[in-house]
């Protein structure tokens, strides 16, 4: 087996399961988080009167993510910019919106996403060690993507990646998107993405007060976090059970 052959392999089965071998990650920055808790370190803003607002910052980061996710997905058409994990889907190439100006602008959502909970451990070499193995995580994925939609489409993906970068974004290609933005197909989408928010960062806090022997929780988070759990139910049960979610080409 060639090195390309290899990594395209590697790349789909992470694609396969990328929605469940970042958790292993979250247990590690959990566990790192609880000893900054107990021992806090050099890096760390516990006991400053700036830990609220670093706590802000962070969630903020995450948000930032899940905008980019949004922005991305309410303009794209029906079988593109999925969460289906079993294989590759593509009915065409994107190439306005977010996608005018970066290749994978889901892939650098979900860094942020993610990003947001690794900079609430306050570990410096934590967030370094997250960065790297995101990075080397997702290049065998979008590696695998790219030779899937390279064989699916020829030369109208290979002309067009060729001049769009694949993670950093370059916004003087920008384009308007071809479509008018969908709040039912984010909706339908991304609702798992505000619920891992609200339910990553409340799991923080409420583990974070414990080892503390603390009651002094979040209560705006943890309502917050009740309030999405909510929506969620009631948007999966329409989605599961009604047509309302439902549009045409999207």
């Amino acid at each position: 087996m060639t090195l390309l052959e290899m990594f395209e392999k590697q790349g789909n089965w992470l694609f396969r399961y990328r929605s469940f071998l970042p958790i292993l990650i979250l247990v590690v920055g959990i566990l790192v988080y609880i000893e900054n808790k107990l021992y806090p370190g050099n890096y760390s803003f516990e006991g400053s009167a700036y830990l609220v607002y670093y706590e802000l910052f962070c969630l903020a980061v995450s948000f930032f993510g899940l905008f980019i996710r949004i922005y991305t997905v309410g303009y794209t058409p029906s079988n593109t910019s999925g969460r289906n994990t079993k294989e590759q889907v593509a009915d065409c190439v994107n190439t306005t919106g977010m996608y005018s100006f970066v290749r994978h602008p889901l892939y650098l959502g979900n860094f942020f996403m993610w990003l947001g909970p690794a900079l609430l451990t306050a570990h410096f070499w934590f967030i370094v060690s997250f960065c790297f193995f995101y990075w080397l995580y997702y290049e065998r994925i979008m590696f695998a993507e790219e030779q899937f939609l390279k064989r699916k489409f020829g030369t109208a993906y290979t002309d067009w990646a060729s001049k769009h970068p694949a993670f950093i974004p370059k916004f003087a290609c920008f384009k308007k998107p071809d479509l008018c933005f969908s709040w039912k197909k984010v909706v339908k989408k991304e609702k798992n993405g505000l619920l891992a928010i609200f339910l990553v960062f409340s799991l923080f806090d409420i583990l974070g007060n414990l080892v503390q022997k603390s009651v002094d929780f979040n209560y705006y988070l943890l309502g917050a976090l009740a309030l999405t759990l909510l929506s969620y139910l009631i948007l999966k049960y329409l989605k599961s059970n009604t047509n309302l979610l439902n549009e045409a080409g999207r």
